[in-house]
């Protein structure tokens, strides 16, 4: 009998046992314990044999890729070339702020941890993905009830909320940067405080910002957009934007969540759809960067092999971005 196994201690270092194992019970009894540890932690089963999947929740990342607004895009060019120089060479420039990128502590709290302080078992765990798309359009507000009523969310779970705004990412044939960036729902102060009574770890959104974008300073730069959030408010809530969100609120996702250490992830996309209203192991991978206050990164969901087999049937059957991602659309149940 052959035993296939594929895991990692934790996720940062890949092993893989293979061969002819029933000849060695002591390899076998290691191999066993190994995936019980790991089971204990993130849900794992063994069953004979056992091997991890990896579904990207990341946003194809380019020059036409658009940052948060005001940031530095990503700008590329060769140093080197094949002729004369024997190899091909790029430098990069950017922000942290450019596709889908992890902001860490010390992008809005001073004395707080950079990203290379963020260990591996904060970076990836067990989490849910909520679907509010049905719940939650332009310039609207989320709230935890509404997480709660689509899915099951433990405490100190990761959490990513698709919003369904990544549907207008660069990279969708949909895409549409204002409503990406400027017109997305976004949370409230209701929320920030459940979020910090649940001990989430970190918080993942599919749109431009964790925040709401008219509680950020694109109220200012955007000014013909904040009146149509404004009316939108006062019809739906009865205050004026500036009330609902006013001056003490400013940026609370960012501002009053970080020194909790609860940080977010903004612009997850790839594979999300196939992912809507289910718990799953999730991770990030951002650079080892010492004094990096965000980072770009690699989102995924850490799934069995049978968990992603049926993914990957059902991401058959459904259109493809130009990049080969699930479309962001919405996929019946």
């Amino acid at each position: 009998m052959s035993y296939a196994i594929a895991t990692t201690q934790p996720f940062n270092l890949a092993r893989d046992y293979c061969g002819s194992l029933n000849h060695d019970s002591n390899l076998i009894a290691a191999a066993r314990k190994h995936t019980k540890d790991l089971s204990k932690r993130f849900s794992i089963r063994f069953c004979g044999a056992i091997a991890l999947r990896f579904l990207d929740l990341t946003i194809p990342l380019g020059i036409a890729t658009p940052p948060w607004p005001t940031y530095e895009p990503l700008q590329l060019k060769y140093f080197k070339r094949l002729a004369p120089n024997g190899a091909n060479g790029q430098v990069l420039t950017h922000s942290n702020h450019v596709g889908t990128h992890l902001d860490g502590e010390i992008h809005f709290f001073t004395p707080g941890k950079d990203i290379a302080s963020l260990t591996m078992d904060f970076l990836v765990g067990p989490g849910a993905v909520a679907d509010l798309s049905d719940a939650a359009g332009d310039y609207d507000v989320y709230t935890s009830k509404m997480i709660e009523e689509r899915v099951q969310v433990k405490e100190g779970d990761i959490l990513i909320i698709h919003t369904g705004y990544h549907r207008y990412g660069w990279d969708q044939p949909t895409a549409d940067e204002i409503r990406y960036m400027v017109k997305h729902p976004g949370p409230d102060r209701e929320f920030a405080d459940w979020a910090k009574r649940k001990k989430i770890k970190w918080i993942g959104v599919d749109c431009g910002s964790a925040d709401h974008p008219m509680n950020t300073i694109i109220r200012d730069w955007m000014p013909r957009q904040a009146r149509e959030a404004d009316a939108h408010f006062q019809k739906k809530f009865g205050k004026k934007l500036s009330e609902y969100f006013a001056d003490d609120k400013y940026q609370l996702m960012h501002v009053e969540m970080f020194p909790y250490g609860i940080i977010h992830a903004e612009c997850i996309g790839g594979d999300i759809d196939l992912l809507l209203n289910k718990r799953t192991t999730i991770g990030f991978f951002p650079w080892r960067f010492v004094d990096g206050e965000a980072s770009i990164g690699r989102c995924v969901a850490i799934m069995e092999d049978t968990e992603f087999e049926r993914a990957m049937k059902e991401k058959a059957s459904l259109p493809k971005s130009r990049f080969g991602d699930t479309m962001g659309c919405k996929i019946s149940r």
